[in-house]
């Protein structure tokens, strides 16, 4: 008896499903799929909330001295010139930095490579560059959705059947996060 579903595809098309369907689940809060699927899913996306809460305190904040370069009105860096060469002009900045723990670290790595990246694209500038950004599901689990669920020791997922599809009367089902 075999450990997974195979959902009828390849091992490389059934992981990249996995994958884009756990990303988006974690991304929008729920998802319509397939039964089989969403049981499939849920395994992963269950191991994903439960590394975030174990490991979503495991970090020092540290003050680092970093040098910042100079801009003026126009938001170019401002540039002196020293012995016939233009060079930057820098100011030092205190700033607050995350030091995460190994086993934080090892924890967003894991997660890093089930996960897909997802990039946010504005309505108003779609199709352009401008104004999309880049959105860290990881930091996601560990800042937003480890400490719903801190008190909690498991089923972070719930599956809601919503009957046959019309094409092939599969079952669907809505998988959200509880």
């Amino acid at each position: 008896m075999a450990g997974y579903r195979k959902l009828g595809r390849t091992s490389s098309q059934r992981k990249a499903l996995l994958r884009n369907q756990v990303t988006n689940l974690l991304y929008h809060g729920k998802i319509v799929t397939t039964e089989a699927k969403a049981k499939e899913i849920r395994k992963i996306a269950e191991h994903m909330i439960a590394m975030a809460v174990r490991e979503k305190d495991n970090y020092e904040t540290v003050t680092v001295t970093a040098k910042v370069p100079q801009k003026d009105k126009d938001g170019k860096r401002v540039k002196e010139v020293v012995d016939g060469k233009k060079v930057t002009v820098f100011d030092t900045v205190d700033k607050e930095v995350r030091r995460e723990a190994p086993s934080r670290l090892h924890a967003r790595r894991q997660m890093n490579k089930m996960l897909y990246g997802i990039t946010e694209v504005p309505s108003t500038t779609a199709g352009r560059r401008k104004g999309t950004k880049k959105v860290d599901i990881a930091s996601k689990l560990f800042d937003e959705i480890a400490p719903k669920y801190e008190n909690r020791k498991g089923g972070y997922t719930r599956i809601v059947k919503i009957g046959p599809r019309k094409g092939d009367a599969a079952m669907e089902v809505v998988i959200e996060l509880v």
